[in-house]
């Protein structure tokens, strides 16, 4: 199939209006680049007006993205709305924190991307004040009082939410912004039917460049992006061979039941997983939904080396509490990994690019403390740890003047 541009409006934003029907929006295969340098510089370009004199063309410039396609501006946004906190972070990587308006679970998700940009000298993201879209379900009448320039959201997945169809999402993009967003290269999980010929699936990073490609800065998301490829070949150069690895679980507990992730398959939600090449204990389990539930006794079969326990490095969970509470139970306290004191408080999988390498570098360590050095005691509510120079896996000053100074 050919390429396919989805025309959208935004007032003086965006062009081509009159072509956005539904028919255009779902009709043939979007085509986006998935590692050139992205949409164009938003320089213009110098022409002759007849007169001899140079005149500047039409300044805008495009960014593309499956399902949505290619979308134009005519500068960077100035307010854009988010619902999973990975894109908050890539605003924050590029240097946009501040134009975000609205966060899934702000004072968990923003207090969970601080707790790492405690290590990062200057970086920080002020989350306080700033609304749930999931509070009372994604409310259109909201979208349209935020007034944002862009809606970070995949509308794929926006019309399995209740009250939303193609032509309710189709309006908001018409009247209001466009959306922008890649929900179902998290699992690799289908997407409606509706969207599915013009759907196709990202890495984290790849993602992340073409968020970049919205505020015109490609750049700067390559220079994060050799961060990135630096530690994954620093792990991978190390990793011990498969039969000397761990059995692990990515698991997130409640009242008496493991609700289990996978480690190893694709998907961005596993980012922080996959590079570590551990042996999934729940590897061959096929699930219908995106995760399973496994109680004592199945764990206890499985009885990993590792617990990663997801959520566990946000304020949602107390790792204290779960930890006594599987001592404490007869099942429980048998695992080996509660008696190896080897269950760890694991990040989120909403991770944008900042979240990814420090949640990276945090599995490694859990995973592998004999080779990337011990992960050091977390204790509920506070940073990200302070890692020993030495044993930092990726420069954080690098980092830090990344985000800071684009450099």
């Amino acid at each position: 199939m050919g390429e396919r541009t989805l025309p959208f409006t935004r007032r003086s934003y965006l062009k081509g209006a009159a072509a956005a029907t539904a028919s255009g929006l779902l009709a043939g295969c979007a085509s986006p680049s998935d590692g050139g340098d992205g949409g164009s510089s938003g320089d213009g370009a110098t022409t002759s007006n007849g007169s001899g004199d140079p005149t500047t063309t039409d300044p805008s410039y495009t960014a593309s993205l499956a399902p949505v396609g290619e979308v134009s501006f005519d500068e960077p946004p100035e307010s854009t709305f988010v619902l999973f906190p990975q894109y908050a972070d890539m605003a924050v990587a590029l240097g946009y924190g501040d134009t975000v308006n609205s966060l899934f679970v702000p004072e968990m998700s923003g207090t969970t991307m601080n707790h790492y940009y405690e290590r990062l000298d200057g970086v920080s993201f002020d989350w306080e004040g700033l609304p749930d879209p999931f509070g009372d379900g994604i409310d259109e009448e909201q979208l349209y009082s935020l007034d944002s320039d862009v809606h970070f959201l995949d509308p794929a997945y926006l019309v399995t939410q209740d009250n939303w169809s193609v032509g309710d999402a189709e309006d908001v993009a018409t009247n209001v912004a466009p959306w922008f967003g890649n929900f179902y290269s998290g699992t690799h999980d289908q997407p409606p039917e509706q969207y599915r010929d013009a759907y196709e699936y990202y890495t984290l990073w790849e993602l992340f460049g073409h968020v970049a490609d919205v505020f015109g800065e490609r750049e700067r998301a390559e220079a994060l992006r050799e961060v990135h490829d630096d530690l994954v070949a620093t792990i991978e150069a190390d990793l011990p061979p498969e039969e000397e690895r761990p059995t692990a679980v990515r698991v997130t507990y409640a009242e008496g039941t493991f609700y289990t992730y996978h480690l190893n398959k694709p998907g961005y939600w596993l980012a922080d997983t996959r590079p570590l090449g551990a042996h999934d204990a729940f590897a061959d389990e096929d699930w219908s939904s995106l995760w399973g539930s496994v109680g004592y006794e199945t764990m206890l079969d499985a009885d990993p080396d590792v617990v990663l326990h997801l959520w566990g490095a946000t304020p949602r969970y107390e790792m204290s509490s779960v930890r006594e509470r599987l001592r404490n139970s007869e099942t429980g306290g048998r695992l080996s990994a509660v008696e190896n004191d080897r269950v760890y408080a694991s990040g989120m999988r909403y991770q944008g690019p900042l979240m990814n390498l420090f949640q990276l570098e945090m599995t490694a360590k859990q995973l592998y403390p004999d080779v990337f050095g011990e992960w050091p005691a977390y204790e509920d509510g506070q940073h990200y740890p302070e890692i020993p120079a030495d044993e930092q896996l990726f420069d954080r000053d690098r980092v830090a003047s990344i985000v800071t100074d684009g450099a």
